[in-house]
C-alpha cells in the first residue's frame, strides 16, 4: 500500500521535471500573410480602420491588427444625389504576438460582444484561381447595431450577417482553432519552433440593408460576393509558396 501511495507523486514529479528537457523555442516562424493592406482588390476599394479599444485592451500588447471597410459599386443603383450605391465587406486580420494564447482566438469568442447572435456554422473549402484550396469557417448570425437613422436616441436594428474566417500560420492554413493549437504544441515540443499565426475574417450584411433601399440582398448573393472577395484577396495577400500543399 505504501508503494502505491508513492506512485502518483513520483509520476507528477517526473512529468514536471521533463519540462526542463524540452527544446527551447527557436526563432519565430512568421505567418505567411502580409499585414499591409492594399488600396483595392478587384472591384473593391479599401478604407483602413483602427482596432477598437476593446480589442487593444483585451489582447496581448504586441498583437497586430489590419482592418478595413471595403466597398464595391452595385451596378445601376444610385442614391438620390446620383452617387453609386455600394456593397460593403468588413475585413479584419489579427496577427498573434509572443503570447499566442492571449492574442488570437476564434471569432466566435468575441462576436457576441459585437452584437452577434450566431445561428449557424459550417466548414467550407474555397478555391483560388492559382489552383490552391483552403478551408474556411462560415458563420451565419444576426447582429444588433445602433441605428444610424437616429443618433439622438439609443435605438438598435438587427441585420443578417455572413462571416468567413480562417487561420494562416508560417506554412499552414486551417479553419480549426483546436487543430491549430495542436500544430503549435507539436512545433514547439518537437521542432522547437514558435509559429506566429494570423486569422483573416470577412463579414457582410444581407437581407434588408439600411442604405440599399430598393431591394433585399439575398443570402445567396452575399455568399457569392464574400467568397469572391475572400479568394481574390487571399490569393495576393498570402505567400502561397510558404504554404504546404
Amino acid at each position: 500500500m505504501k508503494s502505491r501511495a508513492l506512485i502518483l507523486p513520483m509520476f507528477l514529479a517526473g512529468s514536471l521535471s521533463a519540462i526542463y528537457f524540452l527544446p527551447k523555442v527557436g526563432a519565430v516562424a512568421q505567418s505567411a500573410v502580409r499585414m499591409d493592406l492594399p488600396r483595392s482588390s478587384g472591384t473593391w476599394s479599401f478604407q483602413n480602420q483602427v482596432a477598437s479599444q476593446d480589442e487593444i485592451l483585451t489582447l496581448s500588447p504586441d498583437t497586430q491588427f489590419s482592418k478595413a471597410m471595403c466597398f464595391s459599386v452595385r451596378p445601376g443603383e444610385l442614391f438620390q444625389d446620383g452617387s453609386p450605391v455600394p456593397d460593403r465587406v468588413d475585413l479584419s486580420i489579427v496577427l498573434s504576438g509572443a503570447d499566442i494564447n492571449n492574442s488570437i482566438h476564434r471569432p466566435e469568442r468575441c462576436m457576441p460582444a459585437q452584437g452577434h447572435n450566431i445561428t449557424g456554422s459550417s466548414d467550407q473549402v474555397l478555391k483560388l484561381s492559382n489552383g490552391r484550396e483552403f478551408p474556411a469557417k462560415r458563420l451565419v448570425s444576426v447582429q444588433s447595431i445602433r441605428s444610424p437613422a437616429n443618433k439622438e436616441r439609443e435605438e438598435y436594428v438587427k441585420l443578417n450577417c455572413l462571416t468567413y474566417y480562417f487561420f494562416v500560420g508560417h506554412e499552414r492554413v486551417t479553419n480549426d482553432h483546436l487543430g491549430r493549437t495542436f500544430i503549435d504544441m507539436k512545433d514547439r515540443l518537437v521542432h522547437g519552433i514558435d509559429q506566429r499565426w494570423a486569422y483573416i475574417s470577412v463579414s457582410m450584411w444581407y437581407g434588408k440593408v439600411f442604405w440599399i433601399k430598393d431591394k433585399l440582398v439575398t443570402e445567396v448573393e452575399a455568399d457569392a460576393k464574400i467568397k469572391k472577395f475572400l479568394t481574390d484577396f487571399s490569393e495576393k495577400q498570402i505567400d502561397w509558396s510558404q504554404i504546404k500543399k
